[in-house]
C-alpha cells in the first residue's frame, strides 16, 4: 500500500490479484466505506461523497476496470468482492464502519458483511442486493440490454461490452439468491430505492422492471422485518441527480453513531 496526502484527503493505492485499486479518504466522523457500482467510480460520485464527508470519515475506492484502477483479466461478481475485501483489509479505522453500497456496490456489501461478521457496524444499500422475485433480463430484455452494455463499453478502457452483458446476467442469478446472505447478517440495514429504476416511461422494459424492482424490495421487507426503507422518486441514476437526498437519508439514519 502506498499514500499520499492533498488538502486533507488521504489517498493510497492497494494491490491484489494482479490490479491496482485507487482508494480516498477524509472527513471527519464515524467511519463509512462506500462501494460504486458497475460503470461507476468514485470520481462519479464526487457530489455524493462531499455531502457524507461533512459528517463521516469516508472512504471511497474504484473497482477493477473502472476509474483509475487497472484493468484485470476477469471481471465477475466474486472479483469485484475481491476488490472491496482487499480495500477493507487495508483500512486503519477506529471502529467498525457502516458500509454503503450502490448497485452493484449494494449487493458486494451484503455479500461482504455475510462472509466477514463483525467487520462492519451497518449495512446502507442504494438501488441494489434487491432479492428480485424473478430475473431482470428475459429474452425479449436481451436486445436492448446488449445495446446498453455497448454504450457503457465505450465509457471504458478495461470492460467490454460482453463483460457488461455477462455481469448483467449473472447479477440475476446473485440477487435470486442474495436473501440467503441477508439471513447470514444481523447488522442494522437500511435500503434506499428508487422508484423507477428503469425510468417512467409506460412503454418498453421499463413497467414490467420497475414493478419487479418494487416486489423485490417488499419480499425483502416481509422476509426481514428488521430492515428499514426510503424511496426516492428517481430512476437508477438518484445518486447522481438527487445526491443532497441520498446523502440526508444516510445522514439521518446513522446519526445515532
Amino acid at each position: 500500500m502506498t499514500a499520499r496526502s492533498d488538502s486533507c484527503i488521504q489517498c493510497f493505492t492497494v494491490r491484489h490479484d494482479g490490479v491496482t485499486i485507487p482508494v480516498s479518504r477524509g472527513g471527519r466522523g464515524h467511519p463509512l466505506v462506500l462501494c460504486p457500482g458497475l460503470n461507476c467510480t468514485q470520481a462519479d460520485l464526487y457530489e455524493l461523497v462531499s455531502l457524507l464527508r461533512r459528517d463521516h470519515d469516508v472512504v471511497t475506492f474504484d473497482l477493477r476496470g473502472h476509474g483509475l484502477a487497472s484493468s484485470a483479466e476477469r471481471y465477475s461478481f466474486d472479483a469485484f468482492l475481491g476488490d472491496l475485501v482487499a480495500v477493507m483489509a487495508e483500512l486503519d479505522l477506529p471502529s467498525a464502519p457502516v458500509l454503503v453500497g450502490y448497485s452493484l456496490g449494494a449487493d458486494l456489501a451484503v455479500h461482504y458483511a455475510a462472509e466477514c461478521p463483525g467487520t462492519v457496524a451497518g449495512l446502507v444499500l442504494i438501488d441494489g442486493a434487491n432479492p428480485l422475485p424473478e430475473p431482470f433480463l428475459t429474452d425479449v430484455d436481451v436486445a436492448e440490454f446488449r445495446a446498453m452494455a455497448e454504450a457503457e463499453a465505450a465509457r471504458h478502457a478495461s470492460l467490454t461490452a460482453e463483460d457488461i452483458f455477462s455481469l448483467g446476467i449473472e447479477m440475476d442469478v446473485v440477487r435470486g439468491e442474495i436473501l440467503d446472505r441477508y439471513r447470514k447478517t444481523d447488522l442494522p440495514v437500511h435500503v434506499i430505492m428508487s422508484t423507477a429504476i428503469a425510468g417512467d416511461s409506460a412503454e418498453g422494459r421499463a413497467p414490467r422492471h420497475n414493478r419487479l424492482w418494487r416486489a423485490g424490495v417488499e419480499r425483502l421487507l416481509r422476509e426481514q422485518p428488521r430492515i428499514s426503507a426510503d424511496w426516492i422518486d428517481a430512476d437508477h441514476g438518484l445518486v447522481f441527480t438527487h445526491a443532497p437526498d441520498v446523502a440526508e437519508i444516510i445522514r439521518s439514519r446513522l446519526a445515532p453513531c
